[in-house]
């Protein structure tokens, strides 16, 4: 059997694992991005965290020479490049990712490959997650940010500048403020992140008239359920439009199956319950029975979906993988 180790690199934490061919995560460490010292800071830390499970595994027997990373940022996953990225790392675009961690842990280049996170989430789903045996799914996750990731025939689609999946970064008649729109963090804005997200649920509370105490998300939920009307209007509000949002782009790409992820996902009926009536108030008629399901796999999702990346026989493998993404690029 064949074995990699997944990485799932976030502004925060980066998280890592040693993966089976069966999609088993034997092994896993986790440590803090050093996101404030730089991209070389970073790349040693992640080198330094993969190097630590690579011995683990050596010591129980295992041979481990294939890294897979689902890192922040838009990833041109051909050359391994972060083509741009938000302030939550900083320099963090413009880094040579998969040539910096293959140079410090002396693996051929071809050993080392990368997406963005998110699609490493969905890839781990569609693996041996909530959407294991589907021909094609589509994950949304609503946490700190929105993204997202369509999965066809076991391969994310990463689109022809690698920047397919942001679907925060689209309209929705929810991210506005008596008639002016909502500022989004990508510049834009009346974007859903700008609504939908984590932080825009306490922005939202505070903007109807609700406590500036509330220190963050976590505590306006805590406030809804001691029945703050202002705080469950700013939850559902949110909820509703994050389900629009994906029933919006499942009648676009018609998935087999729709996974939804992230914090908000896991809070509970006052979120899940009018996002998915929202949801489904939005589709058509051809796709009323679609599964809508949370995903499954929590925190070692990207681990799973970046090892997926790299391993053979299971999915395209690194060759397969490259080269279909060169041949998207060219």
């Amino acid at each position: 059997m064949m074995y990699a180790i997944g990485v799932d690199l976030g502004g925060t934490k980066t998280a890592a694992g040693v993966v089976s061919g069966n999609g088993e995560v034997l092994f896993s460490d986790t440590i803090p991005t050093l996101n404030r010292e730089g991209s070389a800071a970073v790349l040693d830390a992640t080198a330094g965290l993969i190097a630590g499970l690579r011995d683990r595994a050596a010591d129980a027997g295992i041979t481990v020479g294939l890294v897979g990373v689902g890192s922040a940022g838009v990833i041109d996953a051909a050359r391994g490049v972060v083509v741009s990225a938000t302030d939550a790392i900083t320099g963090w675009a413009g880094t040579a990712l998969t040539a910096g961690l293959a140079a410090r842990l002396d693996l051929p280049a071809s050993s080392v490959l990368a997406v963005n996170d998110v699609h490493a989430h969905a890839l781990g789903e569609a693996w041996t997650g909530a959407a294991a045996g589907t021909s094609s799914s589509l994950l949304v996750a609503f946490g700190t940010g929105v993204g997202g990731s369509f999965v066809l025939g076991g391969a994310p689609v990463l689109g022809h500048r690698y920047a397919g999946g942001h679907v925060g970064h689209f309209a929705s008649p929810y991210a506005y403020d008596g008639g002016s729109p909502l500022p989004c963090v990508c510049g834009g804005a009346g974007h859903v992140e700008a609504i939908a997200s984590g932080p825009a649920i306490r922005e939202s509370y505070v903007r109807r008239g609700g406590s500036s105490l509330a220190a963050d998300t976590r505590a306006v939920f805590g406030l809804a359920e001691a029945a703050d009307a202002v705080a469950a209007e700013a939850i559902s509000t949110a909820a509703a439009a994050a389900g629009q949002a994906v029933g919006g782009l499942a009648n676009i790409l018609d998935p087999e199956v729709v996974l939804v992820s992230g914090g908000l996902a896991d809070a509970g009926e006052r979120w899940w319950q009018p996002m998915e009536a929202a949801l489904r108030a939005e589709l058509l008629p051809a796709l009323s029975g679609i599964p809508v399901r949370p995903a499954a796999l929590g925190n070692t999702a990207a681990i799973v979906g970046a090892a997926r990346l790299v391993l053979e026989p299971a999915g395209l493998g690194p060759a397969g993988f490259a080269s279909a993404l060169t041949s998207r690029r060219n």
